[in-house]
């Protein structure tokens, strides 16, 4: 995919999620997220706050944070959560058409889109049917990227994935399969359904995140 690309489907995962959560009771928003420590409410501030950084925001607030991950993390959740989580989603639509991000690799932006929007979607018991072959690609920038770097790519080591629904397979070792979603859930440390994946390798690689029962 280009970059165009890129931004076209995180875009229109972007206006999907807002779709989604209009209408979501104000209890609602803090139901906890698939994102440990953070509900729902905190993963919207920091979709905002990812949609509005810029490679110089970026740069300056991680040195404020002192280059600690999670504390950069933590107050862009600060920053941007209102205290109508409706205010937050109203700053995540303005910002929503934007381009602009930290200086990281495109596709870094389709994980930001798919997993979050799932970290949401998922406690909520709401569903969307991504672009499977989209999936795929930020599944393949997840396993080349270091845990430490927000990536799986030590989760999967030793393992052979099989994508279901987008026919590829990577790596050598126990099979794994599942859709591209659920595979890319897992290897972002997220739980997933115990009957998303199966084969011997199944095990290992949500030993992190876990296998959620019904």
């Amino acid at each position: 995919m280009n970059v165009s690309e890129i931004w076209d489907v995180v875009h229109a995962e972007r206006a999907a999620l807002i779709r989604d959560l209009e209408a979501l009771p104000a209890e609602r928003w803090a139901t906890p997220s698939l994102c440990a420590g953070w509900d729902v409410h905190d993963v919207m501030a920091h979709l905002t706050d990812d949609a509005k950084t810029t490679r110089l925001s970026f740069l300056l607030r991680l040195a404020a944070a002192r280059f600690d991950f999670d504390r950069y993390n933590n107050a862009g959740v600060t920053r941007e959560r209102a205290g109508d989580p409706l205010l937050t989603l109203a700053s995540f639509r303005a910002a929503s058409h934007r381009t602009t991000s930290a200086p990281v690799a495109e596709a870094s932006r389709l994980v930001e889109a798919f997993v979050h929007g799932e970290d949401i979607r998922r406690p909520l018991g709401l569903s969307r049917d991504y672009p499977a072959a989209h999936v795929a690609t930020a599944l393949r920038f997840q396993l080349g990227t270091a845990v430490a770097f927000g990536g799986g790519k030590e989760r999967a080591r030793g393992l052979r994935l099989i994508v279901t629904d987008a026919g590829s397979d990577t790596g050598e070792g126990p099979e794994v399969r599942g859709t591209a979603l659920a595979l890319l859930l897992a290897v972002s440390g997220r739980p997933v359904h115990a009957d998303e994946l199966t084969g011997p390798g199944a095990p290992a690689l949500t030993r992190d995140g876990g296998l959620h029962h019904g």
